[in-house]
């Protein structure tokens, strides 16, 4: 008891700092997760909540648009994270080592999009994307293959959605892969070039292992973003065509505020906060066990 007191006062300036984070961590992230857990087990209207168990998540499995979201979803995730990591991983690699000027031109080209608003980002598109007037519908027309509405097409929306939403946030994981490239200790490459192995063996063999907890990093923070895609479906396709686009996180939406569903939509809510943690949790163990 007596080395645990001596430890707390060794250590009491350091939580001085951090409990103001703390806090607002408990208030924040901690309590919202904990009363959607309780609103999920209610039914919410105006003025009361009337306890109904599980009920809220008997109506979500019973309904087919929740298991078409769910599939959306996780479509949107695969691609979108595998889609980020090797074009970044391609990137970085093609071009750490060269000229600091062209890095940071190659830097700041793909950074772009990153700085500019999803909102912005999707209305510009939204107009390029327009059967009527858009460009993209023009070009078509113009090489004879008549107007194109790629959104409205059920076969189409979700690999434009992906391409769309791809494109806006590559340029974040093309900078934390050339930060952590250009952070790998030169001896070694240095080694390799002594050895003669070729481009190819040093990005396999030297650069992709040692980028590795950035690569998981990079993978979390997709993961999470990606679940909680709603501002491209809301301006690109409001879900449709006939739910074709539905996410997770839009289904939630429509829940809450279009059918004042509140306890419908904190189960969903939930549901996502534990497929999160699925996703994610086997991959911080990854990193944490290779340090």
């Amino acid at each position: 008891m007596k080395l645990r007191h001596q430890h707390i006062r060794e250590n009491i300036t350091g939580y001085l700092f951090i409990l103001p984070q703390f806090l607002l961590f408990l208030l924040f992230v901690v309590y919202p997760i904990l009363e959607g857990i309780r609103l999920s087990l209610y039914r919410v209207d105006y003025q009361n909540e009337t306890f109904v168990g599980l009920s809220n998540y008997t109506t979500l499995f019973q309904d087919p648009v929740f298991f078409k979201s769910i599939f959306n979803t996780v479509i949107f995730v695969v691609f979108i994270v595998l889609l980020t990591v090797i074009f970044s991983l391609f990137v970085a690699s093609s071009i750490f080592d060269k000229n600091a000027k062209y890095v940071s031109f190659i830097r700041g080209s793909y950074y772009i999009p990153v700085m500019v608003s999803m909102v912005v980002m999707s209305m510009v598109w939204s107009f390029l994307l327009n059967p009527a007037n858009g460009l993209i519908s023009y070009l078509t027309s113009q090489v004879g293959s008549g107007h194109v509405n790629l959104l409205g097409n059920k076969a189409t929306v979700m690999p434009v959605i992906i391409f769309v939403t791809f494109a806006t946030n590559v340029g974040q994981a093309i900078i934390l892969y050339i930060a952590a490239m250009i952070g790998v200790p030169k001896d070694l490459f240095e080694a390799a070039e002594v050895d003669g192995a070729s481009r190819i063996k040093v990005i396999f063999k030297i650069l992709i292992p040692l980028v590795k907890p950035t690569t998981i990093y990079i993978t979390i923070i997709n993961i999470i973003a990606v679940l909680k895609i709603f501002v491209v479906i809301q301006l690109l396709t409001g879900g449709g065509p006939n739910n074709a686009s539905v996410t997770m996180m839009y289904y939630l939406y429509n829940n809450a505020f279009k059918y004042n569903q509140i306890g419908v939509a904190s189960a969903v809510g939930v549901i996502m906060f534990i497929i999160t943690l699925l996703l994610s949790v086997p991959q911080l163990r990854a990193m944490f066990k290779d340090k």
